[in-house]
């Protein structure tokens, strides 16, 4: 979760689970990776842009779209670069919302962030 000048970015996933749906940047790890350097580098691959002042929001087990996650739900703030689209066969157009009013529907995920991001509320069980 993004921000820059109060709103946050968001993508319309396609061409994998959720497609159709709206989400933050995210990604998976590789291996050896730290979180904060995958953060950095998904970012950065995705959109283009760099963050900083990166920390965790939220922990969570996913059981969603026929996957099994332990998720690490980050929040973050622009540092620099513009958005771009770097991988448009992912994502449609990248966009900064206000928090109040970001598009719909939701990707499985963006419920949780919200949910912390409101309450301070830090762990979701899927199970």
């Amino acid at each position: 979760m993004i921000f820059k000048g109060g709103k946050v970015l968001m993508g319309e996933r396609k061409g994998a689970h959720g497609s159709g749906e709206y989400a933050f940047p995210g990604g998976h790890l590789e291996f050896g990776e730290s979180i904060l350097s995958a953060a950095k580098r998904e970012v950065k691959e995705e959109v283009g842009i760099e963050i900083q002042n990166i920390n965790l929001l939220y922990c969570a087990n996913l059981v969603k779209y026929g996957k099994h996650y332990a998720q690490f739900g980050l929040i973050a703030d622009w540092k620099s670069g513009e958005v771009q689209n770097k991988e448009k066969d992912k994502c449609g157009d990248w966009k900064w919302y206000p928090v109040t009013k970001l598009p719909k529907p939701f990707f499985g995920t963006v419920p949780w962030y919200l949910e912390a991001y409101e309450t301070g509320k830090n762990f979701f069980d899927s199970k």
